[in-house]
């Protein structure tokens, strides 16, 4: 059963196809497109692709991201799209938001996909808490306990936000391309060195706070289009993985859904309904 991942971020839309909706799934194809092109995936890269049994995707940028896209899926008539919504408890993850359906859904799907990242690498071994980042349009900056337990997280600006901020809130400051340094000797690495160095100080200071909660160093992963920018400068070592939100995608569709959890035990009533009656 061939299984179609999408993933629509603040600026792109990143797609797979798997061979079966499951976490050992092997990748058939991949793609990006930034978010104006959405509406050239049918006529593009998705043409030529053998139709999905299953779909599931994640969106952070609203509804009409999502209707773009389901216009796109009608070339594959029998393929409904599904979409995350965020739950108390999916995949072996507790979600500890005050309002766990106020999670994104972005956020949500890299939590179980960090969670069972850090199970497959403990196998065999005591359980560690994780620390998972996401550098992107924003950075989070996400806590899991070794139970599987989300315990909390931080939003903060991204790159990008911080330097036109800067640039529009200060008089002669423009965005720079610059170098990162310890030292910054000039505006344009004064302000790159700066920014870097304040996500990094984030990370480092819930590290610790981590540390203190669980009595253990947490397995740090990061993940996102710039996430390669950030991994350097990191006091705490960090893997860096790219594929983080298909992962979880494929972890949370390796479980039934509601529908398919209700019409299951719609068919044992049924079977126990006619077995009554032959008695």
């Amino acid at each position: 059963m061939s299984f179609l991942a999408v993933d629509i971020g603040n600026t792109r839309l990143k797609w797979a196809l798997y061979d079966q909706p499951a976490p050992q799934a092997v990748m058939l194809a991949h793609g990006a497109e930034f978010l104006e092109n959405i509406d050239k995936l049918a006529d593009g890269p998705w043409k030529a692709l053998p139709t999905p049994q299953r779909m599931l995707g994640c969106v952070v940028a609203g509804d009409a991201l999502k209707r773009r896209v389901e216009e796109q899926m009608e070339i594959w008539p029998q393929l409904e799209a599904s979409w995350v919504v965020p739950s108390v408890r999916q995949a072996g993850v507790t979600n500890g938001y005050d309002l766990p359906t106020r999670l994104g859904a972005d956020r949500w799907v890299a939590i179980i996909g960090a969670s069972r990242r850090m199970l497959h690498h403990c196998q065999g071994r005591p359980l560690r808490p994780v620390l998972l980042v996401m550098v992107g349009t924003a950075v989070t900056i996400e806590a899991i306990d070794p139970s599987g337990l989300f315990m909390g997280g931080m939003i903060l600006p991204g790159h990008g936000i911080m330097l036109r901020a800067l640039e529009s809130g200060t008089a002669g400051l423009h965005v720079p391309t610059g170098n990162v340094t310890e030292f910054p000797t000039n505006t344009s690495d004064a302000l790159t060195s700066g920014g870097t160095f304040a996500i990094a100080g984030a990370v480092q200071r819930m590290v610790r706070h981590v540390q203190k909660r669980c009595g253990l160093p947490p397995m740090c992963i990061m993940t996102g289009g710039a996430g390669w920018k950030m991994a350097p400068y990191m006091e705490t070592p960090f893997e860096l993985v790219e594929s983080l939100i298909f992962e979880g995608l494929l972890c949370m569709a390796e479980e039934p859904d509601a529908r398919t959890i209700a019409h299951q035990h719609l068919q044992s009533l049924l079977a126990q309904q006619a077995q009554q009656q032959q008695q």
